[in-house]
């Protein structure tokens, strides 16, 4: 199907609104919906975000700019995931029981202000990974129109390039919780950690990495592009030094790189990477 008809299978989607919220994240995928929802939609869209300690600050401030840039209205939820023993657990059900609460609190929130429907930047390809998150999203009857016009990442950046949105190549960012192996439980200090570690390697010029965190060893994963420059001194010295400053006691660099979803490898053979 060509990008062309997808558009326009996403704008007749839209049609069926006459308003809508749209849980803006601060990524690509989002952004492209709330822009062409505002266009389809106009004064009947709104936009919420989840903020907690889970939630890198630079995806709310993203979000922010984002409806600001469109001048749409912008609720943020306290989404106060940290109060939720199914999500601190931290089983590999933890991504479902998280969107659960969160829709939850997003749709109580939208329908104090007279709309009834929430929509989600899921794309075609989610469809494919383990994402316990589309159930939670599918029971609660939130809609994901960019997944409906089976729109693809790659798809969804060239559409965000082409109206000017600031994050249209912006790297894929997940929640924190996801930098911890299935069983270990998460916990605020730990969180701290994790957000910090990734402070200093963006602030060192690496783009979309992740800091896995096993105990008191902090493994890296930046793309293969990019891990000669992680490795090479005075770099390596410098992220080793901060990083055991944050409180890891070992630090690794992955050599496979930056692998999205790389935690679900302890799930069952067939799980999706």
């Amino acid at each position: 199907m060509s990008l062309s008809l997808k558009k326009t299978r996403l704008i007749a989607r839209l049609k069926g609104f006459e308003k809508l919220a749209v849980a803006l994240s601060g990524g690509v995928d989002s952004a492209l919906l709330l822009a062409v929802a505002h266009e389809v939609i106009g004064d009947g869209l709104i936009a919420v975000t989840a903020g907690s300690p889970i939630h890198p600050q630079q995806e709310l401030n993203d979000a922010k700019k984002i409806a600001g840039m469109l001048g749409i209205t912008h609720l943020v939820l306290d989404s106060d995931e940290m109060t939720q023993p199914g999500f601190l657990s931290n089983t590999p059900e933890r991504c479902y029981v998280c969107k659960k609460h969160v829709f939850s609190g997003m749709l109580t929130l939208i329908r104090k202000t007279g709309i009834r429907h929430l929509a989600h930047g899921a794309n075609a390809d989610d469809v494919g990974d383990y994402r316990p998150g589309l159930k939670a999203a599918r029971e609660l009857g939130v809609v994901a129109p960019l997944m409906d016009a089976e729109l693809t990442k790659p798809e969804i950046r060239q559409l965000a390039r082409q109206r000017g949105l600031p994050v249209w190549d912006k790297p894929a960012m997940a929640c924190i919780a996801t930098r911890f192996p299935y069983g270990t439980p998460i916990v605020l200090e730990k969180v701290v950690q994790v957000r910090d570690a990734e402070q200093v390697l963006a602030e060192a010029g690496f783009s979309g990495c992740r800091v896995r965190h096993h105990g008191a060893l902090a493994r890296i994963e930046v793309s293969l592009e990019d891990l000669p420059v992680l490795i090479a001194d005075p770099m390596r010295s410098r992220i080793a030094l901060r990083l055991r400053q944050i409180g890891f006691l070992h630090i690794c660099a992955d050599l496979e790189g930056y692998v999205t979803g790389s935690m679900n490898r302890a799930l069952t053979p067939g799980a999706k990477d």
